[in-house]
């Protein structure tokens, strides 16, 4: 009953900010990018708190049960994406000024490739947002009060109002607040876990050797490996959710901070959700992988701490929820909406944000329905995402001396987003990073004929 009160007065608080944040809201730089006056504090805050989402704790945690150790992967392909990204891409993204991933896409190439960059991106992260709703009914499912499908459906309730009335002002805010309750609950349950099972040397007596292997063990091979950095750490590279943080940055040099400083963070909280996980299999041998942080929160820590701890989750949770959930609305609206109405103005932009924020919610939550797991759900997102948009926008940066072209552009978006749909929908092993394959290919060829074919006519105009 304690933890129930808990995240009674958590839901509250959230809708509180959400309303009392609409004030300071009101205008386009407001809403989308919160005023762009972000500090390394709070830009890196805020990262850290929208990529310890579902996946990070309910999932990773799931994967330490599992795999042990290599389970840490999840995330740590996340740290070398954020290093990669503030050494070459940070200040040049946040120079740019813009809102959204695809306005970017725009300026690299032309509007027609911004639009199919927003059409996938807006699918995947519904898939993304999915992953969180699931999270959430496993998370809270453990409270014994409802089914977890109520708990998911209340919970997309909150982080779609909370998000609807208060915008980035108040999700970037609030994110470093619970990037804080974060660390304090995942390394706080860690502490109380080892404690039951006696320390590491107790951990390391209770569990086979293999799962102790790092970097690759007999569940985790080399090949898992390339994959997951592939197909989820370069979404850290190049991904809607990271840029939308840099654009609220108050400079170049404060994006490519919080990059670095994110990644540091990441190293740490990495390991422990794992370990949890495998002190879980100690205890719970039973239960099911992804149940494993909340059956740790229940079964193991006092009442009032599983409260703190549980609603630290939810933080996780809601803090990668509302920031998806934003992100997708922006570009629905500014790169989707805008390109069929570019007169509409500001106060019309909001309205419709604010509607897409709903629909969007809701159509994550009907997939959230479908798909039971969050790794599952968080891998069709980010095989499809990456399989079409990474490689063109990383080489758009340097189009110039790549020579890589619009219809260049356009075709691997199309192309490896089409491969990497197909082999979700019909699992069929390794087409994902064949997707990647194909989009490279694309780029280049498309852009080497359509080059020749400039040339050829230019030649042409020559001698005419």
């Amino acid at each position: 009953m304690l933890e129930l009160i808990i995240i009674a007065l958590y839901f509250l608080g959230m809708l509180a900010i959400g309303v009392v944040s609409r004030r300071k809201a009101e205008g386009v730089d407001d809403f989308f990018v919160a005023g762009r006056k972000g500090s390394t504090l709070f830009i890196s805050g805020s990262l850290l708190a929208t990529i310890v989402g579902g996946s990070a704790t309910v999932g990773m945690a799931g994967l330490g049960f599992t795999r042990g150790l290599t389970g840490a992967w999840w995330l740590l392909v996340g740290s070398i994406g954020l290093v990669i990204l503030g050494l070459f891409f940070a200040e040049k993204v946040r120079k740019l000024g813009l809102y959204t991933l695809p306005e970017l896409v725009g300026k690299q190439y032309d509007r027609r490739i911004a639009l199919a960059a927003s059409i996938l991106i807006v699918v995947a992260w519904v898939g993304v947002i999915a992953a969180q709703i699931i999270a959430s009914g496993k998370i809270l499912g453990i409270l014994g009060f409802g089914s977890p499908l109520l708990w998911m459906v209340l919970f997309t309730m909150v982080f779609v109002v909370y998000t609807i009335f208060g915008g980035q002002f108040a999700v970037i805010r609030t994110d470093t607040i619970q990037a804080v309750i974060i660390f304090a609950g995942i390394f706080g349950a860690l502490a109380i876990l080892l404690s039951r099972l006696g320390w590491w040397s107790g951990l390391k007596s209770s569990l086979p050797p293999e799962q102790f292997t790092f970097p690759v063990g007999s569940q985790f091979g080399g090949i898992e490996l390339v994959t997951l950095l592939l197909l989820v750490g370069l979404t850290y590279v190049v991904g809607p959710d990271m840029y939308s943080r840099l654009f609220c940055a108050k400079d170049g040099k404060t994006a490519r901070a919080s990059a670095f400083w994110t990644a540091l963070f990441l190293v740490p909280v990495a390991f422990g959700i794992a370990l949890i996980g495998m002190g879980a299999s100690v205890l719970f041998p039973q239960i099911a992988p992804e149940q494993a942080f909340p059956t740790v929160i229940k079964e193991v820590l006092p009442p009032f701490i599983g409260g703190i701890v549980l609603a630290a989750l939810l933080c996780a949770v809601m803090s990668s929820a509302d920031t998806c959930l934003l992100s997708a609305s922006t570009i629905l609206t500014v790169d989707i909406v805008g390109w069929f109405m570019p007169s509409l103005s500001q106060r019309k932009i909001l309205a419709l944000s604010r509607w897409g924020i709903v629909f969007l919610g809701l159509s994550s939550l009907g997939l959230a329905l479908i798909l039971k797991g969050v790794i599952s759900a968080l891998l069709f997102a980010y095989t499809i995402y990456t399989g079409g948009v990474i490689l063109p926008v990383i080489a758009g940066f340097y189009k110039n001396k790549l020579r890589v072209t619009p219809s260049g552009a356009l075709a691997a978006l199309i192309g490896g987003g089409s491969v990497a749909l197909v082999s979700k929908i019909f699992d069929i092993k390794y087409l994902d990073l064949g997707a990647l394959l194909v989009s490279g290919l694309l780029l280049f060829i498309v852009s080497l004929i359509d080059n020749r074919m400039k040339r050829g006519k230019e030649t042409s105009k020559f001698i005419s």
